[in-house]
């Protein structure tokens, strides 16, 4: 399994930015996907989450900013984030678990691959 993310960068606040995580290396199924992110000094925080069952979760930090969603066809998770400011930046991380829970709640130990992560910094 192998995800692999793709679109940080350097933004100002208020811009967007729209994340990529491409996936391969296990076939479809009924799975749980996730975005976390790492700010320097802070613990590894889960911001969204996705199930194959097509509902979404945000932590309320992101909600009405962020949303997340999945090409199927493509094998690829996206997050749009929106109106973002400088506590935002982070280090973005891609999450997936081949199997399925109830609102694919965040926890990290229940994500077994990750992508190696992609920075997203906010400064005026």
């Amino acid at each position: 399994v192998r995800l692999v993310e793709s679109g940080g960068g350097s933004v100002q606040p208020g811009d967007s930015l729209r994340l990529s995580c491409a996936g391969s290396g296990y076939s479809a199924g009924y799975y749980c996907y996730a975005w976390f992110r790492q700010a320097p000094g802070k613990e590894r925080e889960g911001i969204a989450s996705f199930g194959s069952d097509g509902e979404a979760t945000y932590a309320d930090s992101v909600k009405g900013r962020f949303t997340i969603s999945r090409d199927n066809a493509k094998n690829t998770l996206y997050l749009q984030m929106n109106i973002l400011n400088a506590e935002d930046t982070a280090t973005y991380y891609c999450a997936a678990a081949l199997s399925w829970w109830p609102q694919c709640a965040m926890s990290i130990e229940r994500y077994k691959y990750w992508g190696q992560g992609t920075q997203v910094t906010v400064s005026s």
